[in-house]
């Protein structure tokens, strides 16, 4: 196996372990095998929600949760990746989306990346696909978090019903130790 990080003999010979020939040549640099970044996919639960006519502005609900669990990995950084359908029927809403981690010891979720919305301004029945990705490298390398995606009511109390099903969020995780 070739490695990046090795340098060949001119000649061939066993003091260099890709050499071949019976000569006695030393290498400049001895092999050196690197760690593989080892990577990790997680797959959350998959959930759903209606909410009903008149929904109150506020009104937070978890969509999919997914534990990570990143002991054996050095630096690690997480993308996650949610992915839903939303169904509206005579409806107008306004649903911001956000990823909270919680880790162990602590007592609050925290959010991670931005908020993102899905807006209806009209009243109409439509499905829609509604999906983001957002990465995690603000981790400890020995910590197991929980991870969720929370969608709330924002603006004014929701007009008709929506319902988002299909709700799945996901992990890849990936070991960036560096030599």
């Amino acid at each position: 196996m070739m490695d990046q990080d090795m340098r060949m003999c001119d000649c061939d010979c066993d003091e260099c372990q890709d050499c071949t020939c019976n000569c006695n040549c030393t290498c400049e640099r001895k092999k050196r095998y690197l760690k593989p970044n080892r990577s990790v996919l997680k797959c959350g639960s998959q959930g759903a929600v209606t909410l009903p006519l008149a929904t109150i502005a506020g009104a937070a609900f978890t969509l999919s949760t997914v534990s990570v669990d990143t002991r054996g990995l050095k630096n690690p950084c997480i993308k996650f990746e949610f992915a839903s359908n939303v169904v509206t029927t005579a409806a107008v809403i306004t649903l911001n989306f956000q990823v909270f981690k919680q880790c162990k010891g602590q007592l609050v979720p925290i959010p991670v990346g931005p908020i993102w919305t899905f807006s209806r301004l009209v009243a109409v029945t439509d499905s829609n696909t509604f999906s983001f990705f957002v990465c995690d490298c603000d981790i400890c390398d020995e910590d197991c978090c929980t991870y969720s995606i929370v969608a709330t009511v924002a603006g004014v109390a929701t007009v008709g019903v929506t319902s988002i099903s299909n709700a799945t969020l996901s992990a890849i995780v990936v070991d960036n130790d560096c030599y």
